[in-house]
C-alpha cells in the first residue's frame, strides 16, 4: 500500500508529531510513502475543524484519512462528523488534549461512528501511533471495488422485474419506514454544491443512507438494490435494482446486467461483498445490510471499509462457522449487521422488534 501526506499550510506542532508518528508507524508496517498525493492508496489529509477543505482524489478506490486538531468538545461527534463530511474524509483522526494535558485521538466514521483509539502516555510514544495505526490499517490494507461494468444483455422476460425484485422494493420501503440510519447531518445543505458533486462522484451516493438489500436469482446472479438510492422509492429493474453478474478481475468492477437503453445507477458498493457470500454459500437466498445493531451476534474482528474485498472475505468466513448460515444474522464490527434468510418477508420478521439503531463502537 502506497500512502502520501497532502500538502497543506497547517504547521501546528501536534500536526508536524502526528505526520512524523504516523509515517513511523506506517513505515514499521511495511507501507511505501510517496510524494504524489493522486498515485497513493492512502492519503493522509490536514484539515482544519473550522474551515474543513475536500482532498479531492481522482480515483475513487483512494482512501481518505482526515486528521484534524481541535479543543475537547462537550460531544465529540456532533463537533467532528460535520468536519468529516465537508473533508469528505473515510476517516477522521481527531486530536485534542486530554484531562492531563496529553494528546488523545478519536476516531470518527461515516456510519456515526466516534470513539477513543489512542490516548498518549507521552507525548511521542510509539505506543500512541500504534494504537492509531491500528484503526487506520483496515483502510491501509484493503481493495475497494466500486467501479461498474454495464451489460445490456438482461433478458426480456426480466426488465419488468420478478417477484423477487418486486419483495426486494417492498423490503426497502419497510426499512426506509424504521428510520435506521438517523443521521441529524443534512448533506447536501453541508457541502457547497461543487464538493457536493464530488461527494456523488467519489463514493456515488445522493445521501446517506440505512445500507442495502440483495436476494439471490440464480447460482451467480443476483439482485441488489443501487447506491444512495431513496430506499422509499425503489423498484424500477435496471436503475434502482440492478443484477450482478459477479466481479471482474481484469476490469476491477462489478459486472452487471441492465436491459437495452437503460440508464442505471451504481451498485451499493457492498455488492463485493455479497457477491463473495453468494458464491461461497449457494443456501443463502436473501441479504439485508442495515447500520443498526442486534445484541449477542457474532462479529467480524475487523471493521474493513464496506465495499472492499476484505469485508467480504471476513463475512463468508464468519458465516462458514455459522450452524445455520441461511438464516442467521453477523455484526460487522464499527458498522451494522448482515442478516440472512430464504426471503425478505422472513429477515423482516426477524429482525423486527430486535434493532437497536446504535452501532457500538469497539
Amino acid at each position: 500500500m502506497r500512502y502520501a501526506f497532502v500538502p497543506e499550510d497547517i504547521d501546528s506542532p501536534w500536526h508536524q508529531a502526528m505526520e512524523v508518528g504516523i509515517a513511523r508507524a506506517m513505515e514499521r508496517h511495511g507501507h511505501e510513502r510517496i510524494d504524489d498525493p493522486q498515485a497513493a492508496n492512502l492519503v493522509f489529509h490536514r484539515v482544519r475543524p473550522q474551515a474543513p477543505r475536500p482532498f479531492r482524489r481522482r480515483a475513487r478506490a483512494t482512501f481518505v484519512v482526515g486528521v484534524a486538531e481541535g479543543p475537547t468538545p462537550d460531544d465529540v461527534l456532533r463537533a467532528t462528523y460535520p468536519v468529516l463530511v465537508r473533508s469528505l474524509s473515510n476517516l477522521l483522526v481527531y486530536g485534542h488534549p486530554g484531562p492531563d494535558g496529553r494528546p488523545v485521538a478519536h476516531m470518527v466514521t461515516p456510519e456515526l461512528g466516534c470513539y477513543e483509539a489512542a490516548r498518549a502516555t507521552t507525548a511521542d510514544g510509539d505506543a500512541f501511533f500504534e494504537a492509531v495505526y491500528d484503526r487506520i490499517a483496515p483502510l491501509a490494507t484493503s481493495h475497494l471495488v466500486i467501479d461498474n461494468v454495464f451489460d445490456e444483455d438482461m433478458e426480456p422476460e426480466l426488465a419488468q422485474g420478478t417477484q423477487v425484485t418486486r419483495e426486494l422494493a417492498e423490503a426497502a420501503r419497510t426499512l426506509d419506514r424504521w428510520a435506521l440510519f438517523p443521521a441529524p447531518y443534512p448533506v447536501a445543505e453541508m457541502l457547497g454544491p461543487d464538493d457536493y458533486r464530488h461527494l456523488r462522484h467519489v463514493f456515488g451516493i445522493g445521501g446517506l443512507s440505512y445500507g442495502n438489500l440483495s436476494a439471490r436469482h440464480d447460482r451467480h446472479r443476483f439482485w441488489m438494490s443501487a447506491s444512495g438510492v431513496d430506499k422509499g422509492k425503489v423498484g424500477q429493474v435496471g436503475r434502482d435494482v440492478l443484477l450482478v453478474k459477479g466481479y471482474d478481475p481484469d476490469a476491477d468492477a462489478m459486472r452487471i446486467s441492465v436491459p437495452p437503453g437503460a440508464s442505471p445507477l451504481r451498485v451499493s458498493v457492498d455488492a463485493v461483498e455479497h457477491w463473495q457470500v453468494y458464491e461461497r454459500h449457494p443456501e443463502i437466498g436473501a441479504m439485508i445490510h442495515i447500520h443498526a445493531w442486534v445484541d449477542g451476534v457474532a462479529t467480524t474482528e475487523v471493521n474493513y471499509p464496506c465495499g472492499t474485498v476484505e469485508m467480504g472475505k471476513a463475512m463468508a468466513d464468519l458465516f462458514d462457522r455459522d450452524p445455520h448460515p441461511e438464516r442467521t444474522i453477523i455484526g460487522l464490527r464499527n458498522h451494522g449487521i448482515t442478516a440472512t434468510g430464504p426471503s425478505f418477508p422472513d429477515i423482516l420478521a426477524r429482525l423486527e422488534n430486535r434493532v437497536r439503531t446504535q452501532v457500538p463502537m469497539t
